[in-house]
């Protein structure tokens, strides 16, 4: 075996919690990289010569260490704590089943989803995050590198939480580690409001980042195991084990506590209020100004999920005996239908249809219009498509240092320009283009940052707290 060098960035309370191992045989390069106590990502580089290889590792180890990493004897350093949610689904009692119009079998169990105008996305515990078509063909695949935990949107930005600590930006073709999560917190799940990152944990924690990737405050709610948070301009509410607690976004000051009809299990918001789903078998609707219970929606079994119709006219929930139900908005039971296929582990609606990710792993897609609902009552269904993954699909895979961004000369005309530059210990990203404020921050990937590189993108848009965020494609400019 050649030139071995292992080296582990561990960093409480706010830092990364990964390995940077390099070996040298001959004129081949490899390099392994990821968390602690998983395999990796593994890159290899063959050079002219060994005297070449041996400087382009020295190189590589060298920016390392100056970025914190330290050697280490590897499998001293505990892997970081990953708690997969273990959940159980019975049959459904219902009567009838749900109009199911077209079903996706991931081929993992699965979490994360997100429906917006134009596309469907669901993420798997295999690192896969696909996205139909509303009429469910495979439109694409991302690969991350590890177990995807929820999917959340932030106006037009989507991203994917996953069990590495990293929360992956897919808003382009090329998708980026835009967030690191600290190795102390064990992430259950995630939100983003303007570029601010939240951070509900199992030990009943909540942890604010900011779009710089930097820690901002912590706090310790009343109950373990934080299966819910919501964010907006006004708070940021989080759902546990003893209800839910809304906190103030700048500082974390708490501004109410609620006890629920037990341990909150997911979270839904509309613009005035959140919706926790329970254990003891009920949705209920909090106000956000002030915590009180607005209404409660009776359920047979205990809640894995729920959501709204935009207006809030309509609740849905998913419980853990395959059923699904819809209320009014008063808490009046509408109907309850069987999923044909397992729990409704988080759900969305969108124009008359409820698509749900269900404890199989499928993405399911229900018609939810009352001239549907009426004749599945009736025990009139359609015959669900099957949908099937086809090898074709493009694939993407993370970027994850500069190399892998695509290169150009020449800016397009209607491009943005920006600079990476060193302010102290601390890489930033500022606007060369005319037109921006210069003297703001962009949000911009950690590991394509380089002191001196200009890179072109799409669009920067202005975010809340003064800062830029990329929208579209990122590319060097050489």
């Amino acid at each position: 075996m050649g030139d071995r060098t292992y080296l582990e960035l561990s960093q409480d309370g706010g830092g990364a919690h990964k390995f940077y191992e390099v070996t040298v045989e001959g004129t081949v390069v490899s390099v392994r990289y990821g968390r602690i106590g998983a395999s990796g990502q593994l890159q290899t580089s063959t050079f002219p010569t060994a005297q070449k290889a041996q400087a382009a590792a020295a190189k590589k180890i060298g920016e390392k260490v100056r970025k914190g990493y330290a050697p280490a004897v590897q499998g001293q350093r505990a892997p970081r704590a990953v708690t997969r949610r273990q959940v159980a689904s019975a049959p459904s009692r219902a009567r009838s089943v749900a109009p199911v119009l077209w079903r996706f079998r991931t081929g993992s169990a699965a979490f994360g989803i997100h429906i917006d105008e134009d596309r469907c996305w669901v993420g798997n515990q295999a690192g896969d995050v696909y996205t139909l078509s509303h009429s469910g063909e495979v439109l694409a695949r991302y690969a991350l590198p590890d177990g995807v935990k929820c999917l959340v949107a932030d106006d037009f930005w989507i991203y994917a939480g996953c069990d590495d600590g990293k929360v992956y930006d897919l808003s382009s073709k090329l998708p980026f580690a835009a967030y690191d999560i600290a190795a102390d917190v064990d992430i259950f799940w995630l939100d983003i409001h303007e570029g601010v990152l939240n951070v509900a944990d199992r030990a009943g924690g909540l942890t604010v980042i900011d779009h710089e990737d930097e820690y901002q405050w912590s706090r310790k709610s009343r109950g373990e195991h934080a299966w819910m948070v919501r964010a907006d301009e006004h708070g940021v509410y989080h759902g546990h084990q003893g209800g839910v607690t809304a906190y103030a976004p700048d500082g974390g000051g708490e501004l109410w506590h609620r006890q629920t009809q037990g341990a909150v299990l997911f979270g839904w918001q509309e613009d005035t209020s959140v919706y926790a789903g329970t254990a003891r078998r009920a949705v209920q609707r909090l106000s956000k100004a002030t915590g009180a219970i607005e209404a409660t929606y009776h359920c047979d079994d205990p809640v894995y999920s729920c959501a709204t119709s935009p207006d809030g006219r309509h609740v849905f929930a998913g419980d853990n005996a395959s059923s699904v139900y819809c209320f009014s908005a008063d808490g009046t039971r509408l109907w309850k239908l069987g999923t044909g296929g397992g729990s409704a582990l988080s759900m969305q609606y969108l124009d008359e249809k409820l698509y749900m990710v269900t404890t199989d792993g499928s993405l399911v897609c229900v018609d939810a219009s009352p001239t549907a609902i009426t004749a599945a009552q009736s025990g009139s269904v359609p015959t669900a498509l099957d949908i099937k993954y086809s090898a074709a699909t493009p694939t993407y895979t993370p970027a994850t240092t500069v190399a892998q961004v695509h290169t150009v000369t020449v800016a397009p005309a209607d491009g943005v320009i920006v600079e990476c530059i060193q302010e102290g210990s601390r890489l930033r990203v500022h606007v060369l283009s005319d037109g921006y404020e210069p003297a703001w921050n962009v949000q911009f990937p950690r590991g394509i940052r380089e002191v001196g590189a200009r890179y072109v993108v799409d669009a920067l848009h202005p975010a809340a707290g003064g800062f830029y965020r990329v929208r579209g494609e990122i590319r060097r400019l050489v």
